[in-house]
């Protein structure tokens, strides 16, 4: 099967990426770790005026009236320009959530008793309910400048219940998320590789250099083979298996990044190591890879008893 992009989709891919260069490059991402956490309101009504958080919203509702595999392609832009906010949670919000669609809103959720922009935030989903600003949330030293946290106290509301079941679209838009930041990492590498000389010609042309660089795409194209199948299909079992690829793509490939760099890679001059702190942050939202991985597990075994394949 030939799998490919309609030219509309790589159309609304290249405009994606047109809207985040201008408005949110390399400085601007600089600058943004550089200074507390604080979200772009101009930026966010930007999105909104873009279409990027009705992508999915009916025409009728005032949205663009575009499918799963769309919304991919732009939260995949946005996770490759390291884009900071709770984009999923407002993306998902559309519709129901008044100025959620058109960016004039932020809206963030509960997952997994974690909370990402809760200052920030103008509506808080989630949390069975109860005021969460009230609630007792604690901040917490995020390993990702770019990504505030707050931590709810314990409660049953929170930690069972249909709440902690995540929904496969916000599972999905996590490994487009992945997916962006692994091929984030893939391009850093491949021109520091280029540009860095040692013993008067470009690491890129020693073995081991060569080899994470392969690493790294081969890698980011099994991981956009799985996210793109899985927005076709919107299969949950394929959506798991989405995730955990992008998210060893995303996570493996910003440390092979990191070696490539060498000890430069660990220092606040470049920027991969805030690639591998943003793909940390992603491997814990929406039930990170562990709710995937038992989902597959269940898929297997419910397989295995149809087929009447023992298990031994």
């Amino acid at each position: 099967m030939r799998f490919q992009l309609s030219g509309d989709q790589r159309a609304l891919r290249d405009g994606v990426r047109e809207v985040l260069a201008r408005r949110f490059g390399p400085r601007e991402l600089r600058a943004a770790a550089d200074r507390p956490p604080a979200l772009d309101r101009a930026l966010w009504r930007a999105l909104g005026d873009a279409g990027f958080f009705a992508l999915r919203l009916p025409e009728s509702e005032g949205g663009v009236g575009l499918g799963l595999p769309e919304a991919v392609l732009a939260f995949e832009e946005a996770g490759r320009v390291l884009l900071p906010g709770p984009l999923i949670a407002t993306h998902l919000a559309a519709g129901r959530v008044p100025g959620a669609a058109t960016g004039e809103a932020v809206v963030t959720a509960v997952d997994g008793g974690l909370v990402e922009w809760l200052t920030e935030a103008d509506v808080v989903e989630g949390g069975g309910g109860r005021g969460v600003a009230g609630s007792g949330a604690v901040a917490l030293r995020s390993v990702d400048p770019l990504t505030p946290l707050h931590r709810l106290p314990a409660a049953p509301a929170v930690s069972a219940g249909p709440e902690a079941v995540p929904d496969p679209v916000a599972v999905l838009l996590t490994a487009a998320e992945q997916l962006g930041g692994a091929t984030r990492a893939c391009e850093l590498a491949v021109q520091h590789a280029r540009t860095r000389e040692q013993f008067g010609q470009p690491i890129g042309g020693f073995q081991a250099v060569k080899h994470l660089c392969a690493e790294l795409l081969v890698r980011a194209e099994v991981a956009r083979a799985a996210v793109y199948g899985a927005a076709v299909t919107a299969d949950p079992a394929d959506i798991a298996a989405a995730r955990l690829l992008a998210d060893e793509a995303a996570v493996r490939g910003a440390r092979d990044c990191l070696q490539v760099y060498g000890g430069m890679g660990f220092t606040w001059e470049a920027e991969v190591h805030l690639v591998l702190k943003r793909a940390w942050v992603r491997t814990r939202r929406a039930g990170g890879g562990t709710e995937s991985e038992e989902r597959l597990a269940r898929e297997l075994l419910s397989g295995a008893g149809r087929r009447g394949v023992g298990l031994h």
